[in-house]
Parts: C-alpha cells; structure tokens; sequence
C-alpha cells in the first residue's frame, strides 16, 4: 500500500545524531579519551576547525555540542552569511559573557570567508568571547588565515568506513517512522555505499529517493539496478577547485615519473570522471615531459605538445583517449631531470653571484669599431674543426669549466653523455 505521508524534512536530518553515543565514526576525537568528547563532558570548549571530507559528521559533531552544552550556540553559513552576521553575534557574546555564560558560534563552510571576514573573528576569538566551530572541506592550510588557525586546533575527519555507513542505514531502517511503514524485503547495502563514495548524507538521500520512487510495492527491493537508475553516476569525491583536485593530480604525476603506467590511467580517470579541465591535464603533460623524461626520450615533449594541441581541438569524450596514450607513453619512457636540474643551479649561479662580463671572444662584431676594441676577437668557429668541435671557454672567465648539465644512463640521454664526455671529458664529469 503506497504511504501518501512522505516526510519534507530530509532522511538525513531526520535521524541526525542527537548524542555521541548514536554518533558514528571519528573514534579518535569524540572516543572514550577523544578531545572533543572531553570537551563536551566538562562543557569547556575552546575554538577548534573540523575539517574532513562530505559526510562525515562535521555539522552533527556541531550541533551535539550545541545540545550537550550549557552554551549559546549560533550557526551561520559562510556561504550566505558576512561580517555584519559575525558581529551581532559577537555583541551578543559579550552579553552572555557578563552573565557568565559562554558562546559558541558554528561557522559551515569557513573556507567560503575571504580574508576580511575572518579577520572579523580573530579579536573574540583570541579573547574568549566566543568559541568558535568551523566546518571545512578544504585544508585550512590553504583556506583558513594563519592567525585564525593559530587561535584554533584543527581536528582530521576521516571518511566513514562501510561497518559506520551500514550502522548509520540499519538506524534509518529502525528509527525513522517513514521507513518503518515500508515493506522493505532487502537492500543492497554495498552497492549504496560504494554508489555514495562514502558520504552519509549522500547515502541517506540515495536510499530515501529509492524508498520514494518505490513507495507502494510491497515489497520493496532497494536493487543495484534502481539504485543506478536512481543516481545515474557514482559520487566523485573530487573538487577540481579544492585541495583533493591537487591531491590527484600529484598522485598523477608521481606515478607517471615512477614508470607505471597503469597508476597514472586511474589517476587520470579519477580526474576526468570528477570533471577536471583535459587542458590543465595536457599542460601537465607538458611540463613533465620536460622535468623527468627530458633529453633521455625528447619525443616525449613532441608528443606531450600533440596531446595538449589534439584535446584542445577534439574535446571530450574523445580526448580520453589521446591523454590517455600520451600518457601510457610518458610512464612508459626513460627517465632523466638532467635539463630540470641543469636550470635550477644556473639559475642559482644568476642569482647569487656577480654578474660577469661577456667575454670579447664572444661578443659580436657588426662595427668596425667593435672590431678595432677586440669584439669576436679570437672566435673560433666550431664548423671548421673536427667533428664540429673545438675546445673553447663559453663561460665568463670567473665561472670557467662550470657544469649544470649532467646526462643521466638512461635512454637517448645515455649517448648524449657519452658524446660530451668525448668533448669535455677533461674538464667536466660526464
């Protein structure tokens, strides 16, 4: 019989954890000895950020603390609040204070706060009149000013793990007066789970859409078929503008310089199932064709300047398949950072030491005058001498027989250094 009493109020919400002990997962901070159940049991807090991926019980840990202490709480949402809403509740703070009750301000999304608006905090922070919460996704290293963090402890949400997720799913079957009215013959818990890419909220909201979608058969299967039908793709936990957009794509560039091909295609694949720019990929390509493969296979640049040049013309979905035989091929080739090593320590003789004088010899003489005071004097012209070559200083005579460039064994660099070593073998180590 179909249930005309479906509830406004999301699953999600409706059994949000109202204590500690119907809180799942994140057993190092709210455990028998975690510091946040510490803090809640003697009610003294002090400010602190939870950062942590989506799901994972940042804004329920809030709102526990809101209930478990004797506190003033107010929650605001960076995203739709500003610095006029930071400072009514601040003049509200210093009320309470007078009255010796503490108060304790939640700020979701505390990454959303430019500059100036956390700027607005540091003040009754540091001096107490409130507490502050921040909920983030993204790593406050980047996101959250250093004397607000200096101010607040950082506490690591880890993802939940499928015993937590499966708990949390039996709780809504047990719990929740919509779902008990339901026939449910059985659910396909491993699927929803995966199918969340392990974020609770995520998975309630899957689970209770299926529920609402089949809500008059009796019984109800929750099938990987409806489930699919349902999501029609899997949660990417991927934030092409956040700090997991620049953990993949360092992932990516260490397996492709660690030589395995088969770790840089699904890293690849994470990138662009997550909606990645293909042509932030390619200009990576670019680069690291240059930095770890060099002259030890130089078609890799060739190449790696293809790839960025045909995804830029064909787009995606074709694209994939160009990115990924660059790709295959640059994990695949030789390896050498000779040329990357090469230009820092030029670079370091630039920066650090005089600037020396061009020698005369190496200067060009297109006046008659530059001729008479010694321009080009003494050049001798490589083509004239054996194997195009003759034994010369190129150097300003202070840095005479410096080397930078050390080839490496590998590949085509591997002949390159035997044929320098031939040249200059006297005076460098090749």
């Amino acid at each position: 019989m179909k249930n005309s009493n479906i509830p406004q109020i999301p699953l999600a919400e409706r059994i949000r954890p109202r204590n500690l002990e119907e809180f799942q997962g994140q057993e190092k901070l709210v455990g028998p000895d975690g510091p946040i159940r510490v803090m809640i049991e003697n009610d003294k807090l002090s400010s602190f950020i939870l950062w942590g991926p989506p799901g994972t019980g940042k804004t329920t840990l809030a709102k526990i603390i809101a209930n478990q202490t004797s506190s003033d709480f107010y929650q605001i949402n960076a995203v739709s609040s500003g610095v006029k809403d930071v400072r009514e509740i601040i003049q509200k703070a210093k009320l309470n204070r007078d009255h010796y009750k503490n108060t304790i301000l939640f700020i979701d999304e505390i990454h959303r706060f430019n500059k100036a608006q956390q700027d607005a905090l540091l003040s009754a922070v540091e001096s107490g009149e409130i507490v502050l919460i921040g909920a983030t996704t993204e790593n406050p290293s980047f996101e959250v000013i250093p004397p607000l963090r200096s101010r607040a402890r950082v506490y690591l949400l880890e993802e939940l793990s499928a015993d937590h997720l499966k708990k949390i799913i039996q709780l809504a079957l047990g719990s929740d007066e919509f779902i008990s009215s339901l026939e449910i013959e059985s659910i396909d818990e491993d699927f929803l789970i995966f199918i969340s890419g392990g974020d609770a909220r995520s998975m309630l909201n899957i689970l209770e859409a299926c529920l609402i979608h089949e809500n008059g058969s009796a019984p109800i299967k929750i099938t990987k078929d409806l489930i699919e039908n349902i999501v029609q793709r899997k949660n990417i936990n991927y934030d092409k503008g956040g700090e997991e957009h620049y953990n993949v794509i360092s992932a990516f560039i260490k397996s492709i310089r660690g030589s395995d091909p088969d770790a840089s295609l699904y890293w690849l694949a994470r990138m662009l199932e997550g909606g990645e720019d293909p042509l932030f990929i390619a200009r990576r390509l670019v680069v690291l064709a240059s930095e770890d493969i060099g002259n030890a296979s130089p078609n890799a640049l060739v190449l790696a300047e293809s790839a960025f040049s045909a995804v830029d013309k064909i787009g995606m979905p074709e694209g994939r398949i160009i990115l990924a035989q660059c790709v295959t091929y640059l994990a695949s080739c030789p390896k050498s950072n000779a040329s990357y090593l090469a230009i820092k320590d030029a670079y370091k003789d630039v920066q650090n030491k005089q600037l020396f004088n061009v020698p005369l010899h190496l200067r060009n003489a297109p006046t008659g005058l530059m001729k008479d005071i010694g321009y080009s004097k003494g050049y001798k012209y490589p083509h004239e001498f054996d194997n195009n070559f003759i034994d010369e200083n190129y150097f300003p005579e202070e840095l005479k027989n410096s080397q930078y460039y050390f080839p490496s064994q590998n590949g085509q660099e591997k002949s390159i250094r035997e044929r320098l070593s031939q040249f200059w073998g006297k005076k460098k180590k090749y």
